[in-house]
């Protein structure tokens, strides 16, 4: 048996520093403070909303951007900065009703000439090229007059306002990767490449107004400096620490517990040769064990998964495909040989260096890996190597990390697996799996979509299209001089929600 680390894990870290001022009753009644939250990495992608794809870059930008509609902590969908909408019989058409008197960062109000250019920009990026992949659904945007905005799609869609999350953005900003203009709680300040991304109170925002004055996303790429930070006071909240982590902190911090939001999984470029044998893929499913892997990495916490799918979309998650691939060793031994590789192959796992959890990961399974023979030699890159090489260019053999839900659909995380999908990093491509996903997006009963959405899951288990092991317990550690922290059903930190409270 190997030594049991007690690690559970970070995947992300977010820390707070404070100056308290008057305080009366539960919460501070004045709260000129600073929260600073740790980020494991810089924003490498974008600052630019509908260009961002990590979903650590996403997580920061939630405090800055809002849509049409917004998710709350227990999945609704609720008016932003639309104060209504409706929905047409056919399911075809959405109107929506702008709120009145909502303001920008930068003191101008709120259009549907705004909206109509955002929705518009994620149809086309200029290139042809959707943005928003649900967006090709739609026909037109119109503006019938200065507070309405009505969207017609080509063919209904049962998940549709989901995307409507969308970050509105000012049509006169032209640089918005560099000059974010929203209209959430906290404004964008500045930002120290490698260093912070600092935020302000929105005093003119047109809901519930943040509690926290100020607040800074501190970069923290060494995983070892956390608790060193949190016990130092340079940090007052990290979102995913570690069992051990959590242990020394002390009575200074209260420990909340949720999930990630994320599919982890050893994730396999189906261009690479010796993964295009699906006896090989399944080899590799057979060799690892999940509660072996969460045991090692965090004390048996997360919880197991066996496709592309994670239990907080419970009418979508399907228990049953954990068992596909039980550990079996000398059935995957028996694969391997029909594949031709009787004395097993060697491969690379490239993994980003900052997220400790997945390091961690790689780790284990290298060692379960060995005992069918196989080696897997791990590469440590930065992130933004990462973002480039292994998102972008293609350019890996395989990679242990988590995948989120850009939305609150299956589609978002199902449909990166489809032959022709931007996000599919994978280059994953079935046939099968793609006449599944297009019958689902078909569908105008949501019990049909789900029962093709399951489909999709099965394909996917079965088909050993990635080794899939667990969406990834986190730990948040907060000082008590904060309340309020709330975990989402998406992968986000809602600073605006946080507040000072009396010691």
């Amino acid at each position: 048996m190997k030594k049991k680390s007690s690690k559970i894990i970070l995947l992300m870290l977010l820390s707070m520093t404070i100056a308290l001022t008057g305080c009366s009753g539960d919460k501070a009644e004045e709260n000129s403070s600073t929260i600073t939250v740790g980020i494991p990495q810089d924003i490498e992608d974008s600052l630019d909303p509908h260009k961002a794809v990590a979903a650590g870059t996403k997580e920061v930008l939630f405090n800055v951007y809002e849509g049409l509609v917004k998710p709350d902590s227990v999945g609704n969908l609720n008016p932003a900065i639309a104060s209504e909408y409706s929905v047409s019989e056919d399911g075809k058409t959405y109107t929506f009703k702008l709120r009145e008197g909502v303001k920008f960062h930068d003191g101008t109000l709120l259009g549907a000439d705004d909206v109509k250019y955002s929705i518009e920009r994620c149809m086309d990026d200029g290139s042809g090229t959707a943005l928003v992949e649900a967006y090709t659904n739609i026909e037109s945007v119109t503006v019938p007059d200065k507070t309405t905005v009505v969207i017609q799609l080509k063919e209904e869609d049962t998940e549709f306002l989901a995307y409507m999350t969308t970050a509105i953005i000012p049509a006169s900003n032209k640089t918005p990767d560099t000059v974010p203009i929203g209209t959430g709680p906290y404004r964008y300040i500045s930002r120290s490449p490698q260093e912070n991304i600092v935020m302000e109170r929105f005093d003119e925002y047109w809901g519930e107004a943040a509690q926290i004055q100020n607040v800074v996303f501190k970069v923290i790429a060494n995983a070892d400096t956390i608790t060193m930070n949190l016990k130092g006071g340079a940090v007052d909240m990290y979102p995913r620490v570690t069992s051990a982590q959590a242990a020394e902190l002390g009575d200074e911090f209260t420990i909340e517990e949720g999930t990630m939001n994320l599919v982890q999984a050893l994730y396999l470029n189906h261009n690479t040769e010796v993964f295009q044998d699906v006896r090989v893929r399944q080899a590799l499913c057979y060799a690892i064990d999940p509660q072996e892997i969460m045991q090692f990495v965090s004390d048996g916490k997360g919880v197991e998964i066996g496709s592309s799918m994670f239990p907080t979309f419970e009418k979508y998650f399907m228990k049953e495909l954990n068992d596909v691939y039980n550990q079996d060793l000398e059935k995957a031994k028996e694969l391997l040989a029909e594949a031709g590789y009787p004395d097993g192959f060697s491969f690379t796992i490239t993994v980003p260096s900052n997220y400790q959890q997945h390091v961690d990961t790689a780790q284990i399974l290298a060692e379960e890996f060995k005992q069918i023979g196989v080696t897997a030699q791990i590469e440590l890159i930065e992130w933004d190597s990462w973002l480039s090489d292994v998102y972008t260019d293609r350019n890996y053999e395989s990679t242990v990390i988590g995948v989120d839900a850009t939305s609150l659909t299956a589609r978002a995380l199902l449909e990166r697996f489809t032959s022709d999908a931007s996000g599919n990093f994978v280059l994953y491509r079935n046939a099968d799996y793609d006449k599944a996903f297009e019958n689902a997006m078909n569908a105008t009963d949501e019990s049909e979509k789900i029962k093709y959405y399951k489909e999709c899951e099965t394909i996917l288990a079965n088909d050993a299209a990635n080794v899939y092991i667990q969406d990834l317990p986190q730990l948040v550690a907060v000082n008590k001089k904060f309340a309020g922290y709330e975990f989402y059903p998406v992968y986000v930190q809602d600073i605006s929600k946080m507040y000072l409270v009396e010691k």
